[in-house]
C-alpha cells in the first residue's frame, strides 16, 4: 500500500545554491484579498469571518457585516498604499497573491503593482473556503480565476496559491498546467517537485508562522515588536544555516488590512532594513525563485523508485536483501511504503521492521539462510552474488590453508553451540578482524549471540541497499 504523504523531503542534504552565492532567499508576499472575501454582495451565503480585527468573528448568514466589510476596505484604501510606498521606496521586490475578483475591483492598485514590477500570482477566484468543493467545481473555479486574472492584468498568472484550499487543490493545479509554481504547501524551507497524473509541478512552500495573519489569530502577535522579533529570529537562523552551506528560503506573508495598519507597518519597515543590512541576501519574487530552481534543480523522473514498483518488481529487486528470504520483501510491500522508503535507510527500515516482527522461528530461518564464512558453499562457488562479493571484499576468498582450517573449525563449533551460522557484516573488515570477532563471540551465551546475529543481518541488509539506492 502506498502512503501518499512525503515525510522525507530533501532529507539531510540541503545544500542549495542561490544566485551570487546568497546565503538566504527572502521573499515577501502581499496578499490582495479585499473585495474577494465572503460577502452577500458577491453572491455568498454569509459574511466573512476570517482574518480581521474582530475577535471571535462569526459569519452572518444572509446579511452584510458592515464592520467586517469596512476592515477589508481599509486594506484596499489605506493599507495597500502604505505597503506600496514602503516597498518601492526601499527597492524591495514583492509577489502579490491576487484574488481575481478582488483585483478586478481595484484597478488603481493593480496598475501600481504592475508599475512597481511586482509579480501578480493567482490567489484563486474568491477568498473563500474550498474544503467542501467537489473536484469538478474547484476545477471550474481555477479555470475562471485564470480567465479573469488574464483579463484584469493582461497576462495569465505564473504562480498559484488558493490558501483556503482542499485536499485536491495541489493535484488540480498540477493537472491544469501552465504554472511555474504552486504554493499551497507549508512542508519545507525549500522548493520541491510534486508529481501527479503523469505531470510534475514545482511547489514553492508558503508560510503561516512568519505571517502577519497571526495578528488576527489566537496565540498570535500582539504587537509590532513581537512580529519583528519573530521575523528577525527566523532570518538569523536561516542566514546562519546558509553561511554553513545549507541555504534556505524565508517567506513572509503580509495582508494589506493587517500589517498595513501603522503600528504594524513600522515593525515591517524595521525588518526590511534589518535584512538589507546583511550581505549575500537574495530579495526575490516567487517567480524568480521558481525559475532559478527549475533551471538549477530540474525535475528528474524516478519511475523505478521502490514505493512505485509493482509487487513482482519489488520482490524481484529486493527479495534477496535478507538472504534467501523473499517473504520479508513481500510483507514489506503489503505494508505501508512511501517516499520515505525510497532511500537505502528508508527501505532498510521497512524490511527490518518485518524481520523484527517475525516469529522466532522465522528469524532463525533467516539466520540459517546465511552461508558459513569461507565455508563449503564459498569453496564450491555457490554463494549468492551479494555474499560472494562481500566475502571477497574481506579477503575470505584468498585464505591460507591454516586460516581456512581455523575458519572451518570455528564454523563447526559455532553452529554446534548456537544452532545457526556465524554472521557478521564483513564490509570494511579484514580477515584478521573477522577472525578476532569470531573467536570473541563464540564465547557468548545463546540469547546475546542471537541478538547480535540479528543486528548483523540487519546491518548487512542496509549495506546491500546502500549499493542499490540513494543514501
Amino acid at each position: 500500500m502506498r502512503y501518499p504523504r512525503d515525510l522525507h523531503g530533501h532529507g539531510p542534504d540541503t545544500t542549495t545554491v542561490w544566485p551570487d552565492e546568497a546565503r538566504i532567499a527572502v521573499q515577501f508576499v502581499i496578499n490582495y484579498e479585499e473585495g474577494g472575501e465572503n460577502c452577500v454582495l458577491h453572491g455568498d451565503a454569509a459574511s466573512e469571518a476570517f482574518l480581521s480585527e474582530i475577535v471571535g468573528a462569526q459569519a452572518w448568514p444572509g446579511q452584510r457585516h458592515w464592520n467586517m466589510e469596512s476592515i477589508y476596505e481599509y486594506g484596499a484604501r489605506a493599507g495597500f498604499w502604505r505597503l506600496h510606498r514602503m516597498f518601492t521606496e526601499k527597492g524591495v521586490p514583492a509577489t502579490v497573491y491576487g484574488v481575481a475578483t478582488a483585483l478586478k475591483r481595484s484597478p488603481a492598485q493593480v496598475a501600481a503593482m504592475q508599475d512597481a514590477g511586482w509579480e501578480i500570482a493567482s490567489h484563486g477566484l474568491k477568498w473563500i473556503e474550498h474544503k467542501d468543493f467537489s473536484p469538478e467545481r474547484e476545477r471550474e473555479e481555477i479555470a475562471e480565476a485564470i480567465r479573469l486574472h488574464t483579463v484584469v492584468t493582461g497576462e495569465p498568472p505564473r504562480g498559484w496559491y488558493t490558501g483556503r484550499c482542499s485536499d485536491n487543490t495541489l493535484d488540480l493545479v498540477t493537472e491544469t498546467g501552465g504554472f511555474d509554481y504552486v504554493s499551497d504547501s507549508y512542508a519545507d524551507d525549500l522548493p520541491y517537485w510534486h508529481e501527479h497524473a503523469g505531470r510534475h509541478q514545482l511547489v514553492i512552500p508558503y508560510t503561516l508562522d512568519t505571517n502577519d495573519m497571526r495578528f488576527a489569530t489566537p496565540q498570535g502577535f500582539n504587537s509590532g515588536d513581537q512580529f519583528f522579533s519573530y521575523l528577525k529570529d527566523s532570518f538569523d537562523v536561516l542566514y546562519a544555516e546558509g553561511a554553513a552551506g545549507a541555504s534556505k528560503m524565508l517567506s513572509i506573508g503580509l495582508h494589506c488590512r493587517l500589517v498595513g495598519r501603522p503600528g504594524r507597518a513600522a515593525a515591517l519597515a524595521r525588518f526590511i532594513d534589518y535584512v538589507r543590512g546583511h550581505e549575500k541576501v537574495w530579495l526575490a519574487r516567487r517567480i524568480d525563485i521558481a525559475r532559478h530552481w527549475a533551471k538549477t534543480y530540474p525535475f528528474k523522473a524516478w519511475d523505478d523508485r521502490p514505493s512505485r514498483l509493482s509487487e513482482a518488481e519489488f520482490v524481484a529487486r529486493f527479495g534477496g536483501v535478507f538472504e534467501h528470504s523473499e517473504w520479508i520483501a513481500e510483507r514489506a510491500f503489503a505494508g505501508e511504503l512511501s517516499a520515505a522508503n525510497d532511500t537505502a535507510i528508508g527501505l532498510a527500515a521497512a524490511l527490518t521492521a518485518v524481520f523484527r516482527e517475525a516469529t522466532a522461528d522465522e528469524r532463525l530461518a533467516v539466520l540459517n539462510a546465511h552461508p558459513d564464512l569461507a565455508g563449503k558453499l564459498a569453496q564450491a562457488k555457490r554463494l549468492t552474488e551479494s555474499s560472494t562479493s562481500e566475502q571477497a571484499s574481506a579477503g575470505l576468498d584468498a585464505l591460507t590453508d591454516t586460516e581456512r582450517a581455523r575458519f572451518t573449525e570455528l564454523n563447526s563449533a559455532y553452529v554446534a553451540k548456537f544452532g545457526f551460522p556465524f554472521i557478521i557484516a564483513v564490509r570494511g573488515r579484514s580477515k584478521d578482524d573477522i577472525l578476532a570477532a569470531f573467536e570473541t563471540r563464540i564465547g557468548n551465551d545463546r540469547d546475546s549471540e542471537l541478538e547480535t546475529a540479528c543486528r548483523q543481518v540487519e546491518w548487512i541488509a542496509l549495506l546491500r541497499l546502500k549499493d542499490m539506492l540513494p543514501s
